[in-house]
């Protein structure tokens, strides 16, 4: 088998990369040395950014997992957003569709559901409250007429929650909370918006990973959330930091500054994706954030 990953070289790329390879798959991916550098990797690296990509480098694949996007939610410049989110997506679908390749999973975003009433249904409303979810939202769109104008293909669009765990660590301002937090707390107390009753679906990598691989076969296509189902405080993420690092860090609290735009309360209802591609998270917040120090990038 032989899989194309954009944004190979990203957090979750890089993740879907390691567990491909260990699988025996024949990759190229899309990506650049500033993010994840993948030690002595087999395949071909394609260096330019997705839209500039030469297609004909690619050649012949039997599943596309497209990871590659701007997914910063504080850039406002829409027209870039929208560039490198959905008219690059809109080239690698076709790109697909004309070499053979019938299967696509491509990254999308519980962003698209901006502040409506958790859990998260994905018949139910959306309300991006960014370019960024709007961009994502756009490509659902677009690819729900693709999946209809090109039934013997299989699409299956996962909607990410907050995902965390090894090989964010580059993300700089965009890294997962968790590894803020814990940055932190190894320093000294945690900031919090007040009074951090604020709650997160915070799903971990290796589930996210387990995702993808499982849409990569599944039998239709759909558009499905990716999260854990579950909601966390960031006070309780303090709590099980502390208990993980050995510290008993208090947090303090300040003023939201993004009270506008921020999203209260994350929680994916997960129905589906059981339904669809037989997706059930494995890792609780407890077992994903000791699981991730253990890897030794918790740091």
């Amino acid at each position: 088998m032989k899989a194309l990953v954009t944004g190979g070289t990203g957090f979750i790329g890089s993740n879907i990369v390691q567990e491909l390879l260990r699988q025996g798959y024949a990759l190229v991916i899309t990506g650049h040395d500033a993010e994840q550098r993948l030690k002595n990797f087999p395949g071909k690296i394609l260096q330019p950014s997705l839209v500039g990509i030469d297609w004909n480098a690619i050649g012949k694949v039997d599943v596309i997992f497209h990871q590659a996007a701007i997914n910063d939610t504080t850039l406002m410049d829409k027209e870039e957003m929208f560039r490198a989110n959905v008219e690059s997506s809109k080239h690698l679908f076709e790109f697909a569709k004309e070499h053979g390749c019938k299967r696509i999973v491509y990254a999308s975003s519980t962003a698209v559901y901006g502040n409506v009433s958790a859990p998260y249904k994905e018949d139910g409303p959306v309300n991006p409250l960014n370019p960024y979810g709007e961009s994502k939202l756009a490509l659902d769109n677009f690819a729900k007429e693709f999946m209809k104008n090109n039934p013997s293909m299989v699409i299956v669009g996962l909607r990410y929650c907050n995902v965390y765990g090894p090989g964010e660590s580059h993300k700089g301002h965009r890294r997962s909370m968790i590894l803020q937090l814990a940055q932190q707390m190894r320093k000294g107390n945690p900031t919090l918006f007040k009074h951090g009753e604020q709650k997160r679906d915070f799903v971990y990598v290796k589930d996210v990973v387990a995702a993808n691989l499982l849409a990569a076969k599944a039998t239709e296509s759909c558009i499905i959330n990716c999260g854990s189902g579950r909601a966390t405080s960031f006070n309780d993420i303090v709590a099980i930091l502390n208990n993980v690092l050995a510290t008993s860090r208090k947090p303090e609290y300040i003023d939201n500054p993004y009270k506008e735009f921020y999203q209260n309360f994350t929680e994916c209802d997960m129905t589906k994706a059981k339904e669809k591609i037989g997706f059930v998270p494995e890792y609780s917040i407890e077992q994903g954030i000791k699981d991730y120090f253990e890897s030794g990038m918790l740091e």
